[in-house]
């Protein structure tokens, strides 16, 4: 008896584990390969949201403070005003609403929109041809040229015309010679920016502009500095409502340090006659530049 029970321990050193009831009935699951590099590890679960985005965006501060245009200054009221002061000296318009009472300008309105030849002008602007959008008429001994478009000299002065020039001249002590006459015939009419800084005008010129008619925006601004590369974009700018009867005075360095423009505008406008009195030096006139 003792040596069967020697021989079954010895048998039973040889044998498997026991297998459990319920090992031995289980059904077998889904192979799991194990990563070596893992072994040992703990695995952390990690939630979907805190799984970064390959396209993440990152929000950087602006190198550069981003520029708005400003705000043009409007100039309404009768007064002088220094717009500008530069090395090339001081720019300065001065504003007469009222120059001409409206019972006045009424008449004069339309004896100047009946009687004046008005012309409109071809412009050749690199080998192409265009029509000037608006009508123009040309008075004085001298000729005068700009925009490469050359003035004839036409000295047979209107009644009209010479009385208004006399009494400008008699308010601000400054005298003319010639007359450049703008006719809008409306809304779409305009001229573009320019200067009246012709070399037949001299250095610092005075112009005075007279309106009859609807009232429309006279568009000034500042020629850019050197440094500015020629960006027009955040120059100083004024804008003034010309309005019937109204006379303004552009003199100093206006010319030479500003641009202006009477632009198109998309409401109805009824016509509009401007009158500009300026001086044409002998030695320079018919001069382009």
């Amino acid at each position: 008896m003792e040596d069967k029970r020697r021989r079954a321990r010895v048998q039973g050193a040889w044998a498997g584990p026991v297998k459990t009831k319920a090992a031995s009935h289980s059904v077998p699951g889904p192979a799991v390969s194990r990563n070596p590099a893992s072994e040992g590890t703990t695995q952390t679960w990690v939630k979907r949201e805190q799984i970064p985005s390959e396209r993440q965006f990152i929000f950087k501060e602006p190198a550069e403070i981003e520029r708005k245009p400003p705000e043009p200054r409007v100039i309404e009221k009768q007064g002088m005003y220094e717009i500008s002061t530069c090395p090339t000296g001081a720019s300065r318009i001065q504003l007469i609403p009222g120059f001409i009472d409206s019972k006045q300008a009424d008449w004069m309105f339309e004896q100047l929109l009946q009687e004046i030849p008005w012309r409109q002008r071809t412009h050749i602007r690199q080998d192409l041809s265009y029509e000037e959008p608006r009508l123009t008429a040309w008075y004085g001994e001298l000729p005068y040229t700009y925009s490469r478009l050359t003035m004839q000299p036409n000295p047979n002065w209107h009644p009209l015309l010479t009385a208004l020039k006399e009494r400008i001249e008699e308010v601000s002590g400054r005298t003319f010679n010639s007359l450049l006459c703008n006719l809008y015939r409306n809304e779409k009419d305009s001229v573009d920016w320019h200067s009246d800084d012709e070399v037949s005008l001299g250095r610092n010129p005075v112009i005075a502009s007279l309106s009859f008619g609807a009232t429309r925006a006279f568009e000034m601004r500042k020629k850019p500095l050197p440094e500015e590369n020629g960006d027009y974009t955040y120059v100083e700018r004024v804008r003034i409502p010309l309005d019937h009867g109204t006379l303004l005075m552009m003199e100093g360095a206006t010319q030479e340090d500003w641009q202006h423009r009477v632009p198109k505008e998309y409401h109805s406008r009824d016509a509009r006659i401007n009158l500009t009195f300026r001086t044409i030096h002998p030695d320079h006139a018919g001069t382009r530049r």
